[in-house]
């Protein structure tokens, strides 16, 4: 999941780091498909070496495409994806590498988010279908709620995670399209293809750092290698920064684009009749097929972010104003990374006073810049964090939690205000549209069935509407909505009052469970310590790889910034433990309802209620809103795995697997697949020749170094089997698919090199791009959410008015108005002046009148801009009162009649 609205923070903070993606459209002529040659240069006047896939990130849109009729079966799934590897392909064109990973075995630190989604899903799930089971059970028969019942099992997409039998067949699937592809496709021919399937351990995005942390300063490397990395995740940015590999890009979706897309589904829009979707197939084959060449994938605008001018804006916005220290950019950069963590990341929660939406980022770079030389320099190097410094930078920003929680409060009473000025004006039109003829109700009812799609799909249903209280009738039985920070207005009453006097001890009480002052005491401090652990943990991970497999934050939610003291006195210490099985993860992550992924005895533990763990499974759990609007966001109280029952149990039922069961339980290792005509097929036909006859082969233990001079400078070790030599033809597990003859691709498997220290910073003999930001590109630091008055809050919140003036422009005009303005009253000041007209009176008034335009200016320019100003106009004003003098005393010294006329003449003007 990432970092929620960062990559929105980031665009808007940003701009100049992100890019749109030129593409080539595949073209019809004379009905003939004539696909992009990847083999060409790339129109984006980049040649990537390395392409990187986050396949998670594809999967899921393909098992559940928004706007688009879900798929039938796998085989749909595996077909929506290949295409979309391939328009990606297209978009990149790597020369070098491609490297594919799924999200294996997880950190025990990242399965509990994991858990949380699988159980929302299902029982979001079960609520959608119990309801769509009452609206229809009067129009269909039972025939048609069994193939429905079936449909929706076979597309549970919890089957989305290591071990299933789909993820296996996923396997196979993507095996076969590498094969097709390096033999049939002239732009991949040249390239070296790495598979990192669901039964190797770690999450995708993190197998692919490790990847290229390894490969990083070693033999042969290339520091001017150019990465391009496709994913759906914020934090994919963090990792980037982390490997401080200057020639990165991040690929990702246009929000922009999406979020139009959302708005018109909501205003309206409906998924298009199957005979409008043919025409329209139909009429784009007679001239282009948009981004994708048929309408199995939601078309969707792409975007780079350039990892190395993101550097560039921070190195100008992390700037330290006034010290004489001398500041180091690679470390900037990883303080920046680190500070991101708290307002987000896939293992800890966030802190209850900062959200990005309420400019979370830009208090924490602030205090960050302001607090630099006080706390004694940088929070980090690379993975070590500086517990001393971290204790005084967070009690820093804790300073800020009153003040927070204060404008939140009074934010959402005058949201409650409007809300309820809104519902008094339209109360009648509710009350005359709150009734459907029967002609209506079965005609909804039978549009509430169609658009039934499989697992998540209710979730993303349930998050467009923020009406609590709908969402609790239709969640009676299941997960139950607690009042926990929420608003009145969605029918919770708000028991902590943040900001109110008593909110901490009430906070801790509610959320923690603290009875007594001891109780308090001891879980706070406890927290407080966890999370230090947790933030150590992320740290290495981001850097390093996992500390410990086994390490876990064990509350729901986070302590307060302002209760983080006593941190250098702690000694925080990791054992590395082992991954799970992919067995064990999935009983440790799916709910009862998706126990069909399992073996059978497994599923018994989950569903049997005499099984001795059957507590870890509930089927009813509250969702506490936590302040929240939608109840995605909201926060699953589901009981934490006690790791040493879990796997006692699974210990006694191991046995049962089956040959084909053992395998899907199984860790391997990434597979390499290289086409015949590489340099490096030669070094492995000559291996496997050599020890055709080996006892080790069949067992894949034969085990050769890689040569980073052949290899494009990967370095590693590949593992040669008895499967290595290319079979002469390979079958399609996909029904309707080609089949590969005259099959010249190899296969082993490979290994990363020896684990060896990152170094946080760029290579030796890299060559930097060019500076595309100065100064003037970068935003000033904005005031800060909890600091802004009435006017600031309308200037900095509303949306802007249509062809409205704002920005520097705005800053330029009210400069001239000031001007002039002064320019004006001098002309009148100085005959004023000379004439004696001038008294203490007109004086004051003048200088109020000037109050006035400094305060209507100010209300328009940042604070630095504001100072210039003032500094100018105070230089006037001493320059006028020093003319003003001078008249004066050329009054006294005798400059009688010539005065007295210029005094008549000024008098009759004015």
């Amino acid at each position: 999941m990432g970092i929620p609205a960062f990559y929105r923070w980031l665009v808007g903070k940003y701009p100049l780091s992100v890019t749109n993606v030129l593409e080539e459209i595949p073209l019809f002529i004379d009905g003939t498909l004539i696909p992009v040659d990847s083999s060409k240069p790339n129109p984006n006047g980049i040649e990537f070496d390395n392409l990187y896939l986050d396949m998670n990130g594809i999967i899921h849109p393909c098992f559940h495409p928004e706007g688009l009729p879900a798929p039938k079966s796998y085989e749909e799934v595996f077909k929506t994806v290949f295409k979309y590897i391939d328009h990606i392909f297209s978009m990149i064109r790597p020369r070098s590498l491609l490297y594919m990973a799924i999200d294996g075995v997880a950190p025990r630190a990242k399965m509990n988010q994991q858990r949380a989604r699988r159980f929302r899903a299902a029982k979001d799930a079960a609520d959608v279908a119990s309801e769509a089971e009452k609206l229809t059970s009067e129009f269909i028969s039972e025939g048609e709620k069994l193939a429905h019942l079936e449909h929706s099992k076979v597309l549970d997409s919890n089957v989305i995670t290591p071990g299933t039998e789909f993820m296996a067949t996923l396997s196979t699937a993507l095996q076969y399209y590498i094969h097709l592809r390096l033999n049939t496709d002239p732009g991949w021919r040249g390239i070296e293809v790495i598979l990192s399937d669901a039964n190797v351990p770690g999450e995708g995005e993190h197998k692919i750092m490790s990847h290229i942390r390894l490969q990083r300063n070693l033999q042969g490397f290339d520091p001017n290698t150019r990465h391009c990395l496709y994913g759906l995740d914020a934090d994919l940015i963090m990792l980037a920064l982390a490997t401080h590999e200057v020639h990165f890009v991040i690929l990702r979706e246009d929000i922009h684009t999406l979020r139009q897309n959302d708005r018109s589904q909501k205003n309206g829009g409906e998924s298009p009749h199957p005979a409008r979707q043919e025409e329209r197939k139909n009429a784009n084959k007679k001239d282009v097929v948009g981004a994708h060449d048929d309408d199995d994938i939601p078309r969707q605008k792409f975007q780079f972010l350039k990892i190395w001018v993101l550097r560039d804006y921070l190195e100008h916005d992390m700037r330290i104003p006034d010290s004489t220290m001398k500041t180091d950019l690679e470390r900037l950069v990883d303080d920046f990374v680190f500070m991101c963590l708290f307002v987000g990341n896939d293992f800890l929660p966030h802190m209850p006073s900062l959200e990005i939406s309420e400019g979370a980022i830009d208090l924490l770079m602030n205090t960050y810049k302001k607090e630099f030389v006080r706390m004694g320099g940088y929070l980090t190097n690379s993975s070590e964090v500086d517990l001393g410094r971290v204790e005084y930078f967070i009690q820093a920003v804790g300073s800020h939690e009153n003040a927070i929680f204060r404008r939140r409060s009074q934010l959402q009473k005058d949201k409650e205000i409007h809300f309820q000025n809104l519902s008094n004006r339209n109360i009648g039109k509710t009350c005359a549209s709150s009734t459907l003829s029967r002609v209506e109700q079965k005609q909804a009812s039978s549009n509430f069935w169609s658009s039934l799609t499989p697992m998540e799909t209710p979730i993303r249903q349930a998050s467009q509407s923020s009406n609590v209280k709908e969402l609790q009738s239709s969640t009676k039985g299941g997960c139950n909505i607690v009042s926990n920070g929420s608003s009145c207005s969605d029918g919770i009453v708000d028991k902590i009052r943040l900001g109110e006097e008593g909110w901490k001890e009430r906070y801790y009480s509610e959320k923690f469970e603290a009875r007594t002052d001891d109780d308090y005491e001891k879980i706070r401090r406890n927290a407080v310590l966890k999370y230090a652990e947790g933030i150590c943990w992320v740290m290495h991970y981001y850097y390093q790889g996992v500390c410990s497999w086994q390490w876990f934050y064990p509350y729901h939610y986070a302590p307060f910034a302002s209760d983080f003291y006593g941190l250098d006195q702690l000694g925080i210490h990791f054992m590395l433990g082992y991954p799970f099985k992919p067995f064990d993860q999935l009983m440790g992550v799916l709910p009862a309802a998706s126990a069909h992924a399992l073996p059978l005895f497994y599923r018994k533990l989950m569903t049997d209620s005499s099984s001795p763990i059957a507590d870890f499974y509930p089927t009813d759990f509250d969702l506490d809103m936590n302040g929240k609007r939608y109840t995605w966001q909201a926060v699953c109280k589901l009981p934490f795995i006690k790791e040493s029952r879990l796997l006692a149990e699974i210990a006694k039922v191991e046995n049962t697997l089956t040959d084909s069961e053992k395998q899907r339980n199984s860790l391997r290792m990434d597979v390499l697949f290289v086409h015949i005509s590489h340099p490096l097929a030669t070094k492995i036909l000559s291996t496997y020749r050599r020890k055709k006859d080996h006892p080790k082969l069949p067992k894949a233990k034969i085990k050769k170094k890689i040569d980073p001079m052949i290899s494009g400078g990967m370095n590693g070790y590949m593992y040669i089997s008895d499967k290595t030599a290319c079979l002469p033809e390979g079958c399609s597990p996909v029904g309707d698919m080609e089949k590969i003859t005259e099959n010249r691709i190899l296969s082993v498997f490979y290994k990363y090199p020896p684990p060896h220290p990152h170094i946080p910073r760029p290579p030796k003999g890299l060559i930097k791009p060019g500076k595309t930001v100065s100064k003037r590109d970068v935003l000033p630091m904005p005031v800060l959410w909890h600091e802004k008055t009435a006017v600031l809050g309308r200037i900095f919140t509303e949306s802007p008015v249509p062809k409205s003036i704002s920005g520097p422009y705005l800053a330029k005009l009210a400069h001239q108005l000031v001007s002039k303005y002064y320019l004006e009253r001098k002309q009148l000041i100085v005959p004023a002046e000379l004439n004696g007209s001038i008294t203490d009176g007109s004086i004051s008034h003048l200088k109020e009148t000037d109050e006035e335009v400094i305060s209507a200016e100010t209300s328009c320019m940042n604070e630095v801009h504001m100072k210039k100003k003032l500094k100018k106009m105070n230089g006037e004003r001493t320059h006028m009162n020093d003319l003003c003098s001078k008249r004066k005393r050329q009054d006294v010294d005798g400059e009688g009649m010539k005065i007295k006329k210029q005094r008549k003449k000024c008098h009759e003007a004015l």
